[in-house]
């Protein structure tokens, strides 16, 4: 009998816990359009195993993982027959909600960060709030449809997901830039080290929650 059709699915998320100082989860959601699974480690050292079926989009979690310093293993398969639209927003929720889980308390984090990230003729800017109120902000110059073989309207979506599963305010900007390439690829590095800064632990606030309502 076929299930019916649904467009959320079961999520699982896993603190995991060891004698270090990483902060780290399992991840794994399981809809009738997508099923994502993985690791993602906070405080890792850039290590990477990416497999989503879109190639362009793999090389840019490459480049999340390398630039944010973070670890991230995922595995994806969606029904890119249908469309990229599934796969890629919610490989953006997936990571969002596991970069939330991560976090745990989030005391003694920056909460928020930003970054600059110049590339050849193009310049982009991100800048991310995780402060418990999901909105999403993508300003791309693009002039394709496809950038590679990923949809390029998609990354706002992408971005989208992630802003949703983190609870993050997250915005990016793309001040100008001629290549399309060049200006998706800035935005996911620039993207990277603003929440490697969001995520990056304050000594000398390290007991306390960082927001005077005292819950994020």
């Amino acid at each position: 009998m076929t299930p019916p059709r649904t467009t959320r699915g079961k999520v699982g998320q896993k603190t995991l816990r060891s004698k270090d100082t990483q902060r780290k989860t399992l991840f794994k959601r399981v809809t009738t359009e997508t099923q994502i699974q993985g690791h993602l480690v906070i405080d890792g050292s850039g290590l990477y195993k990416i497999n989503t079926g879109i190639r362009f989009l793999d090389h840019m979690l490459e480049l999340f993982a390398r630039h944010g310093g973070f670890d991230l293993s995922l595995l994806a398969t969606g029904d890119l027959d249908v469309d990229q639209h599934h796969t890629v927003e919610d490989i953006g929720i997936v990571l969002g909600e596991a970069t939330l889980t991560a976090l745990g308390k989030r005391r003694g984090i920056n909460r928020a960060g930003y970054f600059v990230m110049p590339m050849d003729e193009t310049l982009a800017v991100a800048a991310i709030d995780l402060g418990g109120r999901p909105h999403a902000i993508v300003n791309l110059k693009l002039r394709v449809k496809r950038v590679g073989d990923l949809q390029a309207e998609l990354i706002h979506d992408f971005f989208e997901g992630f802003a949703i599963g983190a609870k993050a305010n997250v915005h990016l900007n793309i001040f100008y830039g001629r290549s399309s390439h060049h200006q998706i690829e800035a935005i996911f590095k620039a993207f990277a080290r603003a929440l490697r800064v969001a995520c990056a632990r304050d000594q000398r606030l390290a007991k306390m929650l960082p927001s005077t309502k005292g819950l994020l």
